[in-house]
């Protein structure tokens, strides 16, 4: 039987990557199947509802659809999630870029990535599958080895609030929280969603900000950027 509001493509993958498992070493597998997933911002999967097909059905995908798919099959455990977005620039100096990807990524608007936090041991844990293994050797900050309960790291450097330097100083990982909806306004420019479409409209917001030309940079970016990254994982 299908799990319920699962496409079957999802279904097989979900039934796949837990099967014989207990419900700690089930999340530890998702976690590490979409980690794996090659990063590619080549195709766009916006709707929350089709990203999780879509990319199984491509086999590469970014930030987005890799945390809408792990959202789905985590909420399938019976796992509380939602989704975490971190302000970042893509000019990191920490990455190894190419000199003319660098002058590329210099200047780009604030972009926003996505993760997600997990409830597990009544915590609002991080858990991040952005980038796959080989990217490690580029400066790319992996999430090799997870346990199943702390934090990963975060995938960009979040830009920081003036306000607060440091998010999560807490035993329970929720500073300034109350009730269920505590994680809706954290500190640090985090912005956390229950609702996917919540998300989706908040993201509109930001990226309908950009001009005709910096969409025109962007696109350039992206661009380079998969090719970069193609570059990294063939020579690994």
């Amino acid at each position: 039987m299908k799990c319920q509001g699962m496409s079957v493509l999802v279904d097989k993958q979900f039934r796949e990557w837990t099967s014989g498992l207990d419900a700690k070493e089930a999340m530890i597998s998702i976690f590490q199947h979409i980690r794996d997933i090659p990063y590619s911002l080549a195709v766009p999967m916006t709707d929350p509802k089709t990203a999780p097909e879509q990319i199984l059905a491509h086999g590469r995908g970014y930030c987005g659809p890799k945390h809408y798919l792990l959202a789905e099959m985590f909420r399938n455990l019976g796992i509380e999630v939602v989704y975490a977005t971190f302000p970042f620039v893509w000019d990191d100096p920490g990455l190894q870029y190419p000199p003319e990807l660098r002058r590329l990524a210099n200047g780009l608007p604030v972009a926003h990535h996505l993760a997600c936090r997990v409830r597990i041991n009544e915590r609002w844990v991080l858990v991040d599958a952005t980038w796959d293994r080989p990217l490690r050797q580029a400066g790319f900050p992996v999430n090799e080895h997870w346990d199943g309960r702390a934090d990963t790291l975060c995938a960009v450097k979040p830009l920081r609030s003036a306000v607060r330097t440091a998010f999560c100083r807490t035993a329970t990982n929720e500073p300034c929280r109350n009730g269920r909806k505590r994680y809706r306004h954290p500190p640090n420019g985090e912005q956390d969603y229950e609702d996917a479409e919540d998300l989706v409209r908040y993201t509109r917001e930001k990226t309908g900000m950009r001009s005709a030309d910096e969409i025109a940079r962007i696109r350039r970016f992206y661009q380079e950027f998969d090719v970069w990254l193609q570059e990294i994982r063939e020579s690994s």
